[in-house]
């Protein structure tokens, strides 16, 4: 400003000509000519420095595709989608040609107050990301909470395909229980075959390794050939998958109260339906899971796993001259004998077979665990 003033007054007041005062304060004969006509024409104030901004912008968004990107963002948030700049894009490419850029909507969102800027997040290439690379090379399984209308809690149990992310299995109960996880991955394999290997976290509705031994659910994997994996403890980052399946479930059901169990359990299976078949996965190319389930062959249960379950008990037969035991994810009542009341005795459990020693390391008897009943029997050993 100072130097555009000194130019004007060089010419306007003093009357010197364009060419000395170019050469004097170093500018160019053009922008003198230019101050000289702005200060002329407006004044002073004229000689403020002008935006270089262009007056217009041909590739400007229309305030056509706006409202329409506006009218997007609605829908997909009242139907509980995502609803980024990039599914937009997504669906705008469906209806129209020329469609704005994922940026150009983002700040079209942002303009209009839909999108809040958050702070720099870490970025996406310190992340590590596993994926199965054949559908049924590894189901991801977990439980989540949720609320009828009248505030009752109740718990939704998933178990979602690592590989293509389709959820092949949804329930809800009051409270689940392992006999629901054991009921829901066997109807879940009838539909969509075996898995290779299953992934869940510590919860003992999948395994029984807080309680020393093995879980119902453990045991029905072991026979059917399938690796079973869990996660380190606190790190729910390893069973991802089907947390962020439970983020998105929760955005539909907000949009779908129900008032009972029967009506949840209907929400429940039109958004898995929704979900599988209908609804684009952005981590999948845009395609939905069930075209990316159905795109490559299947992965099989596994043949070499079963390795026999080893475990080391030690208890104290009660008055009644029995002792309990966890198979199977039941409590089972094992007659050791009324003369052993009060001893003390080590089981050695291989599979369905145990061996009884009293802590003498004298022999008492051994048991051939039958998983339908609940009271089983020590065979004495036989006398030479």
């Amino acid at each position: 400003m100072v130097l555009a003033q000194m130019v004007v007054d060089s010419v306007v007041l003093e009357g010197r000509s364009i060419r000395e005062t170019a050469l004097t304060y170093g500018v160019s004969k053009s922008w003198v000519h230019e101050l000289v006509r702005r200060y002329r024409e407006g004044g002073p104030a004229a000689l403020e420095p002008h935006s270089k901004r262009p007056r217009s912008n041909p590739r400007q968004m229309s305030h056509e595709v706006e409202e329409e990107i506006i009218a997007l963002r609605k829908e997909l948030l009242d139907a509980g989608d995502d609803a980024g700049a990039e599914t937009i894009k997504w669906h705008l490419e469906k209806r129209r040609e020329n469609v704005p850029s994922s940026s150009a909507i983002y700040f079209a969102l942002k303009r209009r107050g839909f999108i809040t800027p958050e702070p720099r997040k870490r970025p996406k290439a310190s992340y590590v990301r596993f994926e199965a690379d054949l559908p049924n090379e590894c189901w991801q399984a977990d439980m989540t909470h949720w609320q009828l209308d009248d505030g009752t809690e109740v718990e939704i149990i998933n178990f979602i395909d690592d590989h293509s992310r389709m959820i092949v299995g949804c329930d809800v109960h009051p409270t689940v229980r392992a006999e629901h996880v054991r009921d829901l991955f066997e109807r879940a394999c009838l539909v969509w075959g075996t898995p290779a290997s299953v992934l869940t976290d510590n919860g003992a509705i999948f395994n029984a390794t807080r309680r020393g031994g093995r879980s119902g659910f453990e045991s029905d994997l072991l026979a059917a050939g399938v690796l079973y994996k869990h996660s380190t403890p606190y790190h729910p980052q390893t069973c991802g998958k089907v947390e962020r399946w439970h983020q998105t479930l929760k955005r539909y059901l907000v949009k779908n109260p129900a008032s009972s169990l029967e009506e949840l359990q209907s929400v429940l299976d039109r958004v898995v339906l929704r979900y599988n078949e209908q609804r684009p996965h952005r981590s999948k190319g845009r395609i939905t899971p069930r075209e990316a389930y159905d795109a490559r062959g299947k992965a099989t249960a596994h043949t070499l796993i079963n390795q026999p379950h080893l475990r080391l008990r030690k208890d104290v037969v009660d008055p009644w001259g029995k002792i309990t035991l966890r198979y199977g994810g039941r409590i089972l009542h094992v007659r050791i004998g009324h003369h052993h009341r009060g001893k003390r005795v080590r089981l050695y459990i291989v599979d369905e077979h145990i061996r009884v020693l009293d802590d003498d390391g004298h022999f008492l008897g051994e048991i051939t665990i039958n998983p339908d009943k609940n009271y089983q029997t020590m065979a004495k050993p036989k006398e030479n």
